[in-house]
């Protein structure tokens, strides 16, 4: 699914001036060695007009020769540090792009990460940013340096002959007219390429990250084929680009080959008249030759500022998705810290305005400690509840408050610092045990994660890893069991010290014996916090203080399993079946 993005944006030179700003003096030192460079290069021609006509006047020709020895040099001198200033400015640009980006991204709302490819939005962090690097050199500074030499070489043109330099003006005015046909074609195949490369990088992300199932399925083939047709209409679209901007280079070069032509033809007949000498015309011709860089530049800066301008159109949306506000991390619950209590008044949820609702009036309170447990047939909302307490999403109507406080009033970051969520898929991150453990403390020392390792049952797997803690887990943890995966993440939200702690079916992979030791832990646990448990298990659900028992969105019974399987059909239900279990 791609990113589209309705209201109106600032132009791509306005997003690119923001972006060029933090850099403004740098660019300018670089713009300005390019011109120096510009101007050591208009008096070559002068100088060689001198040396010529002291050669045809017999006179000395050592002091021309020392000044064209020198701007030489110069130029060549002041062109390399001007390049060097330049690139080392676009490549802050990108880096600045791309520190801005990707804080954003990291703060985006769940529900614009739910509308979004993640591989799409890595494309505008990698590839949408990286041609910020000749927006900003070949564009930006490119048309503003070339743009001047440009007139710099005019003038003088008009200084050595007026004629010849109406003759060269007329020439360029045609190449100018076929360009702007041509330009607009560059833009539309520029954006069309990149947004290519974002739907490649969406394929390839939505692949590796389900390889072992594309591989178990014998999809590789279909895949592949996706893949390969992503790939050939981003080379579809770059070929497309770069067949107009060669036309539009090339109708650059073709107008100065035919004003070179033009102007040899009417100088000579010029000199031939006696209108102007011989060295007049020669220096002229330098300045043809001389004008086609300039010129290029131009082009260049143009047709780059096409596909530039396409780029930050698509890093632009992406800042323009919704976030979350930004703030300054929260202090972590200090130990022994009071536990949490919740509750939910008449909350209606649905995930998108298209969809149907998740939630229908949901009503429920928790008070702090002890462990709540919540059942249902799937597709209940019971793990919706979790995400809208960690504030993922936001109710459509009715109130949730954590001590007493509507969550709204919170800050996120301190709301989160108060919580430990264990996921249902337990994801791991690529990296070390020990920084999978750290992620929600990093400032936890060795006792307090030695603690919560045997806690868990971990010390047994960081004994038989090769590095203990520090060994690599791999992509997703794909070097863990579905089980050590879970236990990882419970040990990780129980670093946190949370005040509240919730498990969406945190215990589902786990063996008998592992799964008993980890209850027990986290009964222990609800003696000092608040615990909320997603439960498929009847072992869980016997030793909660309170079951919340949901069905198609709604609480239909809360109560003990003593009470529910007495008064509630369909608990007895889930508890003598899906519980495999006896009504008690």
């Amino acid at each position: 699914m791609s990113i589209a993005v309705t209201e109106s944006r600032p132009p791509a030179w306005r997003l690119l001036l923001d972006y060029v700003r933090p850099h403004r003096w740098t660019l300018l030192a670089g713009a300005v060695l390019s011109l120096l460079t510009g101007a050591a290069g208009l008096l070559l021609p002068l100088v060689a007009r001198e040396l010529i006509e002291n050669l045809s006047h017999d006179r000395a020709i050592t002091g021309a020769l020392l000044v064209m020895s020198a701007l030489v040099v110069a130029n060549a001198a002041l062109g390399a540090l001007g390049s060097y200033v330049l690139r080392r400015t676009a490549e802050s640009v990108v880096l600045g792009a791309r520190r801005a980006l990707s804080s954003y991204l990291l703060r985006l709302r769940i529900t614009a990460v739910d509308r979004s490819e993640p591989g799409d939005l890595m494309a505008r962090i990698t590839s949408d940013t990286t041609l910020l690097r000749e927006v900003t050199t070949d564009s930006l500074v490119g048309l503003g340096t070339g743009g001047l030499t440009l007139v710099a070489t005019v003038v003088m043109m008009g200084l050595v002959d007026p004629v010849l330099l109406l003759v060269t003006l007329a020439v360029i005015l045609g190449a100018g007219t076929v360009l702007g046909v041509i330009v607009p074609r560059i833009n539309r195949a520029s954006r069309q390429a990149q947004d290519a490369v974002g739907v490649m990088g969406a394929s390839l992300e939505r692949i590796l990250g389900a390889l072992r199932t594309v591989k178990a399925s014998g999809a590789e083939d279909r895949e592949e084929r996706t893949l390969h047709e992503a790939a050939e209409e981003s080379w579809r679209q770059s070929v497309r680009a770069a067949k107009w901007s060669a036309a539009a280079g090339n109708t650059a070069g073709l107008a100065m080959q035919i004003a070179f032509i033009t102007v040899l033809a009417v100088g000579g007949a010029r000199v031939a008249t006696g209108a102007i000498e011989v060295g007049t015309l020669v220096a002229f011709l330098l300045y043809v030759f001389y004008l086609m860089s300039p010129i290029q530049q131009v082009v260049g800066a143009i047709t780059q500022y096409q596909t530039g301008s396409a780029a930050l159109a698509r890093i632009q949306e992406a800042l323009s998705l919704p976030s979350e506000p930004v703030a300054g991390p929260a202090r972590l619950p200090s130990p022994g810290a009071e536990p949490a209590a919740l509750t939910f008044e008449e909350v209606r949820f649905r995930y998108g305005d298209d969809l149907p609702y998740v939630h229908h009036g949901v009503t429920f309170a928790v008070p702090p400690r002890g462990m709540t447990a919540f059942v249902g047939p799937s597709g209940a909302g019971k793990t919706t509840v979790f995400s809208l307490i960690e504030r993922f999403y936001d109710p459509g109507s009715g109130v949730i408050t954590l001590d007493g406080r509507d969550l709204q009033d919170w800050e996120l970051p301190q709301l989160r610092s108060a919580i430990g969520y264990v996921e249902q898929d337990a994801p791991v991150l690529s990296g070390s045990l020990r920084d999978n453990l750290l992620l929600g403390n990093p400032d936890a020392d060795e006792e307090a994660l030695t603690r919560v390792v045997k806690t868990t049952r971990l010390d047994g797997l960081v004994a038989r890893l090769p590095a203990g803690l520090d060994t690599l887990v791999g992509h997703r943890g794909t070097r863990l069991s579905g089980g050590e995966r879970q236990r990882v993440a419970i040990a990780r939200a129980l670093l946190r010290r949370p005040r509240l702690l919730l498990l969406d079916e945190a215990t589902s992979q786990l063996d008998a014996v592992n799964e008993a030791a980890l209850r027990d832990t986290v009964t222990d646990v609800a003696r000092t916090t608040t615990v909320l448990v997603v439960a498929h298990r009847l072992s869980t659900v016997t030793t909660a203080d309170r079951i919340v028992v949901m069905d198609a969105g709604r609480v239909r019974a809360v109560g003990t399993h003593r009470e529910l399987v007495a008064a509630d059909p369909l608990y007895a239900e889930l508890a003598a079946t899906q519980f495999l279990a006896t009504a008690d």
